[in-house]
């Protein structure tokens, strides 16, 4: 017997999980308070200069997961794509992330990579931090206090709006350090951009008949009793009414502008210095480089503290919201009837692969729950 299934959201989570359950011969309605797909992925062409624009902020497809590669090439077309980063520090132009040739470049040398790494390991690194906590202890302790200062420092008290003391030092272990001169940002096995962009991909997935698809519509809560089961990726704190308390954020403000020819020459420019506001530059021409437009549509990016009313994009996950996070996952844990999913559901920060093997094992585990008549948890992946 097929069920009657809401998605609350039209982003990847539950654009995939929709699909899948549509798929098996259910029912399948999405909503979104938007007035697009794709939630935070989404795309479009801008109507002055031509260019694909991340209208909220860029998202570069990379994966491990072949699955999931496969899943996305099912409903677009991925061009190659290489995310190469620079960086303006000390009025000088660095590659990022930390490789060779900025090693070399910072400190005026020619050394190898055995060098480099000898260098950085006995001259720059602090080996008395042996268990590095902070984000701070961790960037001194691999790649010392001067690059730490000039790329580091900087960046993240504008990105988080505090002192990287005050970080886990786990924000750090995603940046690697190379001694080699490979600049690519990412080295994951598959990498690439959607030739006609995001929100195209994941009209795609909703494209079945069993699915319809409502934007600009706002489901309360309170309405949940009217479908099977919902799938919520809005914020886990909001299907409560924040009764708790609002769990916290980083959000982002775009400055967008646009120029005739090219601004900067590349598609991410940070700005590792406390003293600029924003963190980065962004010119999404170079997004799509199989592309060409002599106009450029660019975003300077600031970060700061979300409000009620803001687009959430960073959860903070420091100790008071930890603590926060622990009374609501406790209260949805209770709840029937509602599974929650995604970056803002589950109060994580998820890249797009990981957030679409999440709903795609979301999905077939609550298929198989239906298929033994067991309630379906209200997670699938634990925020804790």
């Amino acid at each position: 017997m097929a069920g009657k299934f809401l998605m609350v959201g039209a982003g990847l989570s539950g654009a995939v999980i929709g699909r899948h359950l549509a798929e098996a011969g259910h029912d399948v309605t999405v909503v979104d308070a938007r007035d697009h797909v794709g939630g935070n992925c989404h795309t479009e062409r801008d109507d002055e200069t031509g260019v694909m624009v991340h209208v909220y902020g860029p998202h570069i497809f990379h994966t491990d997961d072949s699955e999931v590669w496969d899943y996305v090439n099912a409903h677009a077309t991925f061009l190659p794509y290489k995310n190469r980063v620079k960086t303006t520090s000390r009025s000088e132009v660095f590659s990022l992330p930390v490789n060779l040739h900025t090693i070399n470049q910072f400190f005026r040398a020619t050394m190898r990579p055995d060098e480099a790494r000898d260098f950085i390991a006995t001259q720059q690194a602090d080996t008395s931090i042996t268990d590095p906590q902070t984000f701070e202890e961790q960037a001194l302790r691999f790649v010392g206090r001067d690059l730490y200062e000039a790329f580091f420092k900087g960046y993240t008290m504008k990105q988080w709006g505090c002192h990287p003391s005050e970080l886990p030092a786990s924000i750090l272990k995603r940046l690697p350090v190379r001694f080699t001169y490979d600049d690519n940002y990412f080295f994951h096995e598959f990498q690439g951009m959607p030739e006609h962009g995001y929100t195209a991909m994941i009209e795609s997935i909703l494209d079945h008949p069993g699915i319809t698809v409502k934007l600009e519509s706002v489901f309360d809560p309170e309405q949940a009793g009217d479908w099977d089961h919902v799938f919520w990726s809005g914020p886990l704190d909001g299907w409560f009414g924040y009764e708790l308390g609002r769990l916290g954020y980083r959000t982002l403000d775009f400055e967008r502008f646009t120029h005739e020819g090219d601004y900067q020459g590349c598609a991410v420019m940070n700005y590792g210095e406390v003293d600029v506001p924003y963190t980065r530059i962004t010119e999404h021409k170079y997004f799509a480089p199989w592309e060409s437009h002599e106009g450029s549509v660019c975003y300077r990016e600031f970060s700061r503290a979300a409000e009620p009313d803001d687009i959430p994009y960073y959860p903070i996950r420091q100790v008071a919201e930890k603590a926060l996070l622990k009374d609501y996952v406790a209260r949805a844990e209770a709840e029937r009837g509602v599974t929650f999913v995604g970056r803002l559901g589950t109060y994580r920060y998820l890249d797009m692969d990981v957030t679409i093997r999440e709903a795609l094992d979301t999905a077939r585990g609550f298929l198989s729950c239906l298929d033994r008549a067991e309630t379906p948890p209200a997670f699938f992946h634990a925020p804790l």
